[in-house]
C-alpha cells in the first residue's frame, strides 16, 4: 500500500511539473518570483519521487515530503497574497511581474496558485499516509 501511495504522490508531482511548463512555454505565462520557488520544490519531487520507486527506498518519502512541504508553504503564501490578504506591500515581487496578478482562471476560480496548492496538499498527504504504512509494516 504504501508503494501505491508514493506512486501516486510521483504521479502528482509529474503532472504538476509538466502543467507548469505548459503554462510557461506553451501558453506564454511568465513565473513570477513565488512560482519560480514552488517550481524549484515541485521539480525535483519528479526525481526523488521517481528513484525511490525505482530503487525502492522508503526514504525517499521523507525526502519528498521536505520538498512538498516547503513548496507547499509558499503555495499558500502565495495563494494569501493572491486573494488579497496579505497586502501588497508584504509582497516580494517588486520588479517585473507582480505575484498578485491574475493571469489565468480555470472553471471561472481555479487559479494558479490554488493548484498549486492543491497540487502541493495532494502530495503531502499522500506521503504522510505513505510514511505512516511503512511504520505499520
Amino acid at each position: 500500500m504504501a508503494w501505491t501511495l508514493l506512486l501516486l504522490a510521483w504521479l502528482a508531482s509529474l503532472a504538476s511539473t509538466l502543467g507548469s511548463l505548459f503554462f510557461s512555454e506553451v501558453m506564454q505565462l511568465q513565473p513570477c518570483l513565488l512560482c519560480w520557488y514552488q517550481r524549484i520544490a515541485m521539480f525535483p519531487l519528479v526525481l526523488v519521487l521517481g528513484i525511490g520507486l525505482y530503487r525502492q527506498d522508503a526514504g525517499s518519502v521523507l525526502y519528498g515530503l521536505a520538498l512538498a512541504a516547503v513548496g507547499w508553504v509558499v503555495a499558500g503564501y502565495h495563494l494569501l497574497l493572491y486573494s488579497g490578504w496579505i497586502p501588497e506591500n508584504l509582497q516580494p515581487c517588486s520588479k517585473g511581474l507582480s505575484c498578485a496578478d491574475v493571469d489565468l482562471r480555470l472553471i471561472g476560480f481555479l487559479t494558479i496558485p490554488l493548484m498549486s496548492l492543491l497540487a502541493f496538499s495532494m502530495i503531502v498527504g499522500l506521503l504522510v499516509a505513505a510514511h505512516r504504512q511503512g511504520e505499520q509494516a
